[in-house]
């Protein structure tokens, strides 16, 4: 996969939350739209480092969804923060817990992560997330469809680029 086709999914799994915020980010100068932008552009710099595997920046990135999390309602943040402890070979109960949560909030790429995470331990459980990703409103318009979904996470999660 191309690496800007990849980002590109990316950025639109990310943006394609940002209708569901509780206030008005179109008022230039308002508290809400500085917050909103701040949030984007956290979420935006953490993604590029990720994406360009810097593990010296890690901390950086660590940062930046710490901060973005306080904002984010879509749970991107979340599944961001799983990634980045996957590659650090972190605890698998803190990864799992990150990615339920992002889950909840109904972020595909964390769910098809968990159906895929699932599927050699629970077969049940893999068809279960299969089931609510099939229900997310991008499933349904066709992009990304879940084998985008799982190519998308597995570039995320490989050890190389």
């Amino acid at each position: 996969m191309n690496k800007w086709m990849f980002f590109g999914a990316l950025l639109y799994l990310g943006l394609s939350g940002c209708a569901s915020r509780g206030c008005d980010v179109s008022t230039v100068g308002s508290g809400c739209r500085t917050d909103y932008l701040l949030y984007q552009n956290d979420m935006l710099q953490a993604k590029w480092i990720i994406n360009e595997r810097r593990q010296d920046s890690y901390e950086l990135a660590s940062a930046l969804l710490n901060r973005a999390a306080r904002e984010d309602k879509t749970g991107e943040a979340e599944f961001y923060q799983a990634v980045l402890l996957l590659r650090l070979n972190a605890e698998n109960s803190q990864v799992k817990g990150l990615l339920q949560d992002s889950a909840d909030r109904k972020y595909p790429l964390a769910i098809a992560l968990l159906a895929q995470m699932s599927g050699s331990v629970d077969q049940e459980k893999a068809r279960a997330y299969r089931v609510k990703y099939d229900q997310l409103d991008v499933a349904k318009s066709g992009y990304p469809s879940f084998p985008q979904a799982i190519a998308v996470v597995n570039q995320l999660i490989s050890p190389s680029n």
